[in-house]
């Protein structure tokens, strides 16, 4: 940098790490562009398109011109909409106005986050763990405390686990169930317990939910359920729903939390994508549900089809998860290769892209890597068929 030139970038933005698995996918299409055959199980991102239901009452508000602003909380609709959900779906009694329509999970994270975190303010969470939490509080000049999670507690944050990492000046832990990348699901007594354990420290638990609805053989459940209303719940219509690419969430918090969210909405994002949520309120509707439902069993079939069949390849993974749509891994012995070595290796020799434990943390990173199961059966059989055949060929 030349004296006296003036940096346009702070040092926050420019600690904040892509995701590796974009790298790959940008990639994959490269070799795609070029003629390959690509399978693709790195993107969190269903591959059915939206419910036909859920695209035709977005075309009904395009057409009728409901593309003006709605309150920055969200409609009104739809916040009653999705408290019927709770009440429906969990046997819970949420009011609306505790509720508050975002543009994407991503933003109910950065509205509670800056709600919640003063600069210098340190958040628990777990490693591996998603990765845009670690990226957005680095931004808002916050520390992460990481806690290991391993197979043998099937990655699931426990109360003691984060007893013994607990440091001065954490002000929020935050978990996710069902979690990326690992599918774990944590029980009602186990959240109940980390809200206890959190109350007793002063701070608050987060609990990411944007994997709700796709659980397998064990009830789906909230950690609303608790009864507790300091909890910080988010959640997404992108997974479940079917919705990734209409950017549409909510949060769900104490009253007063949520008043002073909606203030700070108002400021960042003026509101969520209208049309959208016109759209979304038909997720709610019986078609729609059936649909939902449907594909619901049909991510249970690829995970039961995938998950046995990494494991005769020599993939340790202990435990299936119950949850998400993804299988965490650890390498085979023999390979000899980290994961970002493997991915790579991986997408170039035989055109299978998956994403690098990198991602997700520190913890064990080398030796992990995540397969999606957001591909048909037909195309998970061949990925596993040039995945022997990429094995065979190393170490």
């Amino acid at each position: 940098m030349k004296e006296n030139e003036v940096s346009a970038l702070t040092g926050r933005a420019r600690r904040v790490q892509p995701f590796h698995v974009m790298r790959l996918l940008g990639r994959a299409h490269a070799l795609e562009a070029e003629g390959r055959s690509i399978l693709h199980l790195e993107i969190g991102e269903p591959d059915f398109s939206t419910p036909a239901p859920i695209v035709e009452a977005g075309r009904a508000a395009l057409a009728s011109g409901r593309t003006h602003y709605t309150a920055a909380a969200g409609l009104p609709e739809l916040r009653g909409a999705i408290a019927d959900y709770y009440g429906h779906r969990y046997g819970l009694d949420v009011a609306p106005r505790r509720i508050l329509v975002t543009p994407g999970a991503s933003g109910a994270l950065q509205l509670v986050f800056s709600a919640l975190l003063e600069p210098g303010d340190s958040v628990l969470l777990g490693d591996p763990s998603y990765p845009c939490y670690r990226q957005v509080l680095g931004l808002m000049g916050c520390n992460c405390v990481a806690v290991p999670l391993s197979a043998e507690t099937h990655y699931r944050l426990t109360v003691e686990a984060a007893r013994a990492a607990w440091v001065p000046g954490i002000r929020a832990v935050v978990v996710a169930s069902p979690a990326n990348p690992t599918g774990s699901v944590l029980s009602r007594s186990e959240i109940s317990a980390l809200h206890a354990f959190c109350r007793s420290r002063g701070a608050a638990l987060i609990v990411d939910e944007i994997y709700q609805g796709l659980t397998y053989g064990i009830p789906d459940e909230t950690a609303l359920s608790v009864g507790c209303q300091d909890l910080y719940v988010i959640n997404s219509f992108s997974k479940y729903f079917g919705m990734t690419g209409w950017r549409l969430g909510w949060l769900v918090g104490p009253e007063d939390a949520v008043e002073v969210m909606e203030r700070l909405a108002q400021n960042l994002f003026i509101a969520a994508n209208t049309p959208a949520q016109h759209a979304a309120l038909a997720a709610f509707g019986d078609d729609a549900k059936r649909i939902l439902e449907a594909r619901r069993e049909s991510f249970q079939q690829r995970r039961d089809r995938l998950f046995p069949a990494l494991r005769e390849l020599g993939f340790a993974i202990p435990h299936r998860p119950n949850g998400a749509f993804y299988l965490y891994a650890d390498l085979p012995a023999h390979c000899g290769m980290d994961s970002m070595a493997f991915a790579t290796g991986l997408l170039e020799e035989v055109g299978v892209a998956i994403t690098p434990g990198h991602d997700f943390g520190d913890h064990g990173a080398a030796r992990h890597v995540r397969f999606a199961y957001t591909r048909d059966l037909a195309q998970l059989d061949e990925a596993v068929s040039r995945l022997g055949a990429y094995l065979a060929g190393v170490g």
